[in-house]
């Protein structure tokens, strides 16, 4: 569920909660509504959680002598971890 998901959800339930004056029979508006609303709050919640997740970056830089020619080598390597939780 994203961000937007959460905020659609949650204008929806809103609308069903408050601006509706209708009734029918065989389900409560009103309640639907609080659901949905309490719905877009748990994915906008989680929206925001997984945007401002961080991402691990590790660096490594490692030095040696090449046996043969006796030049300095260097090498640099960089990784993300931008796993799912």
């Amino acid at each position: 569920m994203s961000l937007g998901t959460g905020i659609v959800l949650f204008v929806v339930g809103a609308i069903l909660a408050f601006a509706l004056n209708l009734q029918v029979g065989w389900i409560d508006l009103h309640l639907v509504g609080y659901i949905l609303m309490a719905a877009g709050v748990i994915g906008i919640i989680l929206g925001i959680v997984l945007i401002t997740r961080r991402r691990t970056s590790v660096a490594t830089t490692r030095q040696a002598v090449d046996p043969a020619t006796g030049e300095r080598v260097t090498r640099r390597t960089s990784d993300i971890d931008d796993s799912p939780l």
